[in-house]
């Protein structure tokens, strides 16, 4: 064998060396774009808020860093998310801005516990109906809100005060040159937003909410429009780890609601994302239990900064996707983008236009209220479109978590009553006893029913009451029988004869 062959055998039998980040092209690329979708949400959640402009981008670097590295679902991008802006605003006015990191520190933590008690895949057994009334219900009141920041005007505090005060904010509005200014460029946010989508694919590689906010600031400038701008405090001046005085705070009924709504509300928008996301690919599926733990870490650590709640965001998931990304390295790296940002170039946040983040935040809630699926509901099972319709307004109405609460509630019952199938079979020959059959599962709700008619059988016939096609009977609907069945015994020619599930044995031995 010469050297030549010796030479060529050597090469074929080594194997080829592999990367060691066989992806880093794609989830480098990815992270970029996920990095300039991610900025302007950051920025305007916050604002929304009624916090810093960078405690916004704090939430979004953890959300990228801390729960970026930890297993759970590997695509879906963690950050600010634009459903817990109205629950947060509301617990800053409340409590203030030093309590909100005592806040989101709690919920983390109970985070981390409920997935270490492998709580996770228990929030897939939410009603999907709760769910999209909630993110509806908190639609409405960010476009609600959001109208008034995009004019220059000073929104009221609860959600219906808000929608109902609207006609009077846009008559003052046109009374004022600097509203109008205000409004015309949140406006024109928006139409950038709706437009973008139909612009060509080399176009659209800019994300349209980047796109959106630079065009503004753009016009901002250039017409030197009278309108307000992000105030800018700089990263470390933002971050206010809570003191003792916030801890003390946990004492109080209101701040335990409010945790316990931060914990529901984060989790269950974190693992329906997650679900939502692996519908879009074709890699390794969510580990809710897991993905609980990541989010509770990333959001003790945001409550150790004093930053804003995180979740995972399905706009960033999405956009993660869209744009090639594999593993997490791409949101681990979107996260880093952000604070290089966050700490190199903070004046530049003192330049985007608040009416510019209005418009944007007023697209994110439209979004957010599922107009198609709430009429596929209605179509095919309007019990559950009538749950997300009053979930929605319950928010509205009333406040987050009791909106919630009130969904919940309704569902449970609508479950309940459609669990509750009874039917009474009557069969009577005219002579010999009356057969009644009762079938299916016998419960208070269905009670009325039941009682009204066994009640209408006649007095003066014996009557045989079959229960063995029962599947169930509850404590109330069992006494209930046996209160009838002792009376019409009493009263009739002969004692009701049971059969199936013994009642009390009085019944069927009356004299």
């Amino acid at each position: 064998m010469n050297s030549a062959t010796r030479s060529t055998t050597a090469m074929a039998s080594t194997p080829p060396t592999r990367s060691k980040f066989p992806h880093l092209r794609q989830d480098f690329a990815a992270s970029l774009v996920v990095f300039l979708v991610a900025l302007p949400l950051c920025v305007g959640v916050a604002v929304a808020s009624g916090v810093p402009a960078e405690l916004g981008l704090v939430t979004g670097i953890v959300g990228g860093i801390v729960a970026g590295m930890m297993p759970g679902s590997s695509l879906q991008v963690s950050g600010p998310a634009a459903g817990l802006t109205v629950l947060v605003f509301e617990a800053v006015r409340h409590f203030g801005l030093p309590a909100l990191g005592v806040l989101v520190l709690a919920a983390g933590l109970l985070q981390l516990a409920m997935g270490a008690l492998k709580l996770g895949r228990w929030f897939r057994a939410i009603s999907v109906s709760v769910v999209e009334g909630m993110l509806a219900g908190i639609g409405l009141v960010i476009i609600a809100g959001q109208l008034y920041a995009a004019a220059g005007l000073k929104a009221p505090a609860s959600g219906l005060d808000k929608i109902a005060g609207l006609p009077g904010a846009f008559a003052d509005a046109m009374a004022s040159t600097t509203a109008l200014a205000s409004l015309a460029l949140g406006a024109g946010t928006v139409a950038v937003l709706v437009l973008w989508k139909r612009l060509p694919k080399k176009v659209q590689v800019v994300p349209g909410a980047l796109a959106a906010v630079v065009l503004a600031t753009a016009a901002s400038l250039a017409f030197s429009l009278p309108v307000a701008n992000v105030e800018v405090k700089g990263l470390l001046e933002a971050i206010q780890p809570p003191g003792m005085d916030a801890f003390g705070q946990l004492a109080d009924v209101a701040v335990i609601g409010t945790i316990l709504a931060f914990t529901l509300i984060a989790s269950a928008e974190s693992l329906f994302s997650a679900a939502a996301v692996d519908r879009l690919h074709d890699g390794p599926r969510t580990e809710y239990d897991k993905e609980l733990m990541a989010q509770g870490a990333g959001n003790t650590v945001c409550g150790l900064l004093g930053a804003l709640p995180m979740t995972a965001v399905i706009v960033r998931s999405s956009a993660n996707l869209q744009a090639g990304a594999k593993t997490k390295a791409s949101r681990v790296l979107h996260g880093v983008w952000l604070l290089l940002f966050a700490a190199l170039l903070p004046g530049a946040l003192a330049l985007i236009p608040l009416p510019a983040l209005a418009g944007i935040l007023v697209h994110a809630g439209w979004k957010l209220i599922p107009f198609r699926e709430t009429v596929s509901l209605w179509r095919a099972h309007r019990g559950e479109a009538l749950i997300l319709v009053t979930t929605a307004l319950a928010i509205v109405v009333v406040n987050m978590f009791e909106g919630v609460l009130i969904g919940l509630a309704l569902s449970v019952a609508k479950t309940a009553w459609e669990a509750s199938h009874i039917k009474l079979e009557v069969i009577d020959k005219g002579a010999g006893p009356v057969q009644a059959y009762l079938s299916g599962n016998a419960t208070f709700l269905r009670l009325p029913k039941i009682l009204d008619n066994l009640e209408s059988l006649p007095q003066d016939r014996p009557v045989e009451l079959h229960l063995s096609g029962l599947h169930h009977l509850d404590h109330a609907c069992r006494t209930a029988l046996e209160t009838w069945a002792a009376r019409h015994s009493a009263t009739g020619t002969e004692p009701v004869r049971v059969t199936g599930p013994d009642l009390v044995k009085a019944t069927s031995e009356a004299p």
